[in-house]
């Protein structure tokens, strides 16, 4: 039996993994007990942003998962801190059962738009580009992980185009068909990071672009214009600096991008899409044109935000499959695959959020952010801000340090003009830097625990190696903006 349990403890993952995450689970009842739960909560997120690290080795749920209960356990957090975490976070759950769900029922036209979209540009840096920019007006006002959803389905979409044609290339020799397809993940790699900086930056420029947004903008009392006048004067140049980037990082060929799309491949994505084209008839036309006015309907409801995203992308759910004769049970269970194993994890990570929030980790960072004084005190708030999101939640850290300055604002401790300067380098420094690391934002922690992943092998390295350009110019242009024009 203790040879069975060995071998099923964590299944195939390598000896390594398994006995370091027997230390931790081992390390971390001894450091809460003889030294202290402050050091202990510090311990059990550190093991857990390296879990998430490396997600290829194994899906972090399991491993992730085991922390959480030990959390709990020991009473590093407590049980009712975690339901509290989830409930206040309910509407992002909705949205990742019920939104990206919806978004596989409209898979079709949307793949069919944005490969149009992807084959009327032959160069990559026009296609990264346009990617960029698209993804960054339509997550200006719709929500990034909808988006990203739509983005992976097509990318998914392009790598089973070119998989299923893999025996056309049986005369090749084995080493080229290896490189094209080694290739053609990189590329598919490239298009989905400039694709999900555009979604980040996007979200940065909008009330309702992201969730910190809404919940800074509600707290002061902005509308969907003052946002703009507060927070644009930070967020158009780092988006600017974004768009110009992004070109120049695939014409230069920066190490992790550059690569390119093989005739071959572009052409079997031709072929799939002319035979799609050709099928536009029929019952072929009612669906696409049904998919299409659903979408239509989805982005009116999103844009004016009738209720809640889940809510919304439930009805979508409701109405493809009422309409289209969907009316079995296993009709409903694949649009479900993508979305239930990222929902299990990000209930994992509210628990240890909840570990963060019980034992106070940020509260004596906040303290010597407040030390400083004037402009010093901005760039500051900035760069911790931005730090702590990325090893930790963006919206978590700009809800508990928001709380925070308005306590010390009803307390009379600045006044009003500096509490919105406040509120927006908080605003800013949650969605800029966060860009650093894949746990930093919802959606790239979404991309990378997604199905597309692992088939273009896009691992946690990968994103990081990946973004390290976008985060060191972008993080740039918002310090500089926030120390010499935020006043």
């Amino acid at each position: 039996m203790l040879q069975l349990l060995a071998r099923n403890f964590l299944g195939k993952t390598p000896p390594w993994y398994k006995y370091t995450v027997l230390g931790f689970l081992i390390l971390n009842p001894l450091i809460f007990f003889l030294v202290s739960p402050f050091v202990a909560g510090w311990l059990v997120l550190l093991e857990f942003i390296f879990i998430l690290a490396l997600a290829l080795q194994c899906y972090p749920v399991p491993a992730g998962g085991l922390l959480a209960i030990e959390a709990a356990v020991i009473g590093i957090a407590k049980p009712e801190s975690i339901y509290n975490e989830i409930v206040a976070n309910l509407p992002t759950v909705l949205l990742l059962i019920f939104m990206v769900a919806g978004i596989y029922y409209l898979k079709d036209v949307l793949s069919l738009i944005f490969t149009k979209l992807f084959l009327k540009f032959r160069k990559k840096w026009q296609v990264s580009l346009v990617f960029c920019v698209v993804s960054a007006c339509t997550a200006a006002f719709l929500d990034a992980l909808t988006l990203l959803a739509v983005l992976i389905a097509v990318c998914f979409n392009f790598f089973a185009v070119y998989h299923r044609a893999a025996g056309a290339y049986a005369d090749d020799p084995k080493n080229q068909t290896n490189n094209e397809l080694d290739e053609f993940r990189g590329f598919l790699r490239n298009l989905i990071m400039h694709s999900a900086v555009g979604t980040a930056l996007g979200g940065t420029l909008t009330l309702v672009g992201e969730p910190q947004n809404l919940m800074i903008g509600t707290k002061m009392g902005w509308s969907f214009v003052e946002f703009f006048e507060h927070c644009g004067i930070i967020a158009v140049p780092v988006a600017l600096g974004g768009f110009i980037l992004c070109p120049l990082l695939e014409i230069f060929r920066v190490p992790g991008f550059g690569h390119q799309l093989s005739v071959r491949a572009r052409q079997l994505i031709v072929n799939d899409y002319e035979k799609k084209a050709r099928e536009l008839a029929g019952q072929g036309v009612y669906k696409y044109v049904l998919q299409g006015v659903v979408a239509l309907l989805l982005l009116l409801a999103l844009g004016f935000h009738v209720a809640e995203v889940g809510l919304i992308g439930l009805a979508v759910i409701v109405i493809l499959s009422a309409f289209t004769g969907m009316t079995k049970e296993h009709d409903f269970a694949e649009a479900f695959n993508n979305a239930m194993p990222f929902v299990t994890l990000i209930v994992i990570f509210f628990a240890i959020l909840a570990v963060v929030h019980d034992q106070h980790l940020v509260t004596p960072i906040i303290r010597w952010v407040l030390s400083f004084e004037g402009q010093m005190q901005l760039l500051v708030l900035y760069v911790v801000n931005g730090v702590m999101s990325m090893v930790s939640d963006s919206v978590f850290v700009a809800s508990v340090f928001i709380t925070e300055m308005d306590k010390l604002y009803k307390a009379g401790v600045f006044s009003l003009d500096w509490y919105q300067n406040l509120a927006t380098v908080v605003n800013m420094g949650t969605n800029i830097p966060s860009l650093g690391t894949p746990n930093g934002t919802a959606g790239f922690l979404f991309l990378l625990t997604s199905a597309l992943a692992p088939l273009i092998k896009l691992s946690y390295f990968q994103m990081l190696k990946i973004m390290i350009p976008y985060f060191i110019v972008l993080s740039s242009i918002g310090g500089f903006m926030v120390y010499f024009f935020l006043r």
